[in-house]
């Protein structure tokens, strides 16, 4: 299964390709599939439920979290605010991308009054995997739940290309065989949890995410705009990947340009109109990011990461950081210790 519909023919002798040599093997020349590839999932929590109806169960709002669902008996309603409810079934994979508050119940009037999940008794088989027995005497459902945490900086632009609810149903076409296959081996693990299933489940529901979030790059038209469209732009998207690699570099318009073939104007214009803002304040951007990313890894130190991310003096890049990120890097190193302390 490709990740989305452009094909780019890379000359052997070119700047691009050279840049490719020696490099990841998961570097490649589509910048939309780098992109996906370096996706840092980690998850906050994951959760089986055996329903019965009445039921009703609400996911409280989760900042720079993604929701998913899968129903593997039963239905459930899905209600996220600002959408219209609709069931889920067993072959369908819900994703909630924003973080945002919404119920999962057996029927409207069952939602209406739902206890947060958290607040229910749950039965934990490890740190971040739990069973949930919640409901009545009626019909039964066994759902699969996680909130999933992306942590690489390119994880923002990503998710705020998303709309408010993906629902990838297996019956919609011939390519998604990989999805039944996928969803089966969950329910099969979520029917009869053996030793080292909640490890299998949570490895599987990564990487339905992750199939979930390509289908629908394929398939949105939302897709081919904004961020997600200029990485799959032949001209923009390599510039991207190169800003991304190798963000320490002193990169110009003029350079990255040249870099791509293009002229700087065409570039300037091209990439201004895809991604929104132009390519020096992207730059700037990504620059800060992925400082703030490796200043919470808690390995580096901030002089270190003036230099790595292209700054001169310590000062100057710690005057950039605030500037973007509204913090200083030292606040946030600090924060970072204590954190590893506790």
């Amino acid at each position: 299964m490709t990740v989305g519909r452009c094909f780019m023919l890379v000359r052997p002798g070119s700047r691009y390709a050279r840049t490719m040599r020696g490099q990841d093997p998961w570097m490649t020349p589509d910048p939309l599939g780098e992109a996906l590839h370096f996706l840092r999932m980690s998850g906050a929590f994951y959760c089986r439920s055996e329903l019965s109806e009445p039921w009703g169960l609400g996911m409280p709002r989760m900042e720079d979290c993604l929701w998913f669902h899968v129903v593997t008996s039963g239905r459930c309603l899905l209600d996220v605010e600002g959408m219209p409810p609709r069931f889920l079934v067993p072959g369908e994979f819900a994703l909630v991308p924003h973080g945002l508050g919404h119920t999962l119940s057996s029927d409207v009037e069952a939602g209406e009054n739902a206890p947060i999940v958290y607040d229910l008794p749950h039965d934990y088989i490890s740190d971040r995997y739990a069973v949930v027995r919640h409901g009545g005497e009626g019909a039964e459902t066994t759902l699969v739940c996680g909130a999933v945490r992306l942590d690489h900086p390119s994880a923002a632009q990503l998710i705020r290309s998303l709309p408010p609810v993906i629902v990838v149903e297996s019956a919609s076409g011939p390519n998604l065989s990989w999805m039944n296959s996928t969803l089966g081996l969950v329910a099969d693990e979520a029917r009869y949890l053996r030793p080292g299933g909640e490890a299998v489940i949570t490895r599987l529901s990564d990487i339905l995410v992750i199939q979930a979030l390509r289908y629908w790059i394929e398939h949105d038209p939302a897709a081919q705009s904004g961020w997600l469209g200029a990485l799959q732009d032949p001209g923009i998207g390599p510039a991207l990947a190169l800003v991304h690699r190798n963000p320490e570099k002193p990169w110009t318009v003029a350079s990255l340009a040249a870099e791509v073939a293009m002229s700087r104007s065409a570039f300037s214009a091209g990439f201004t109109a895809l991604v929104g803002e132009s390519p020096m304040k992207y730059l700037a951007r990504w620059r800060m990011q992925n400082a703030h990313d490796q200043l919470c890894s808690g390995n580096i130190t901030v002089a270190e990461l003036a230099r790595t991310s292209g700054y001169r003096s310590e000062a100057a890049f710690s005057r950039a950081f605030k500037r973007t990120m509204g913090v200083s890097p030292g606040s946030v190193r600090k924060r970072t210790e204590l954190s590893l302390v506790s």
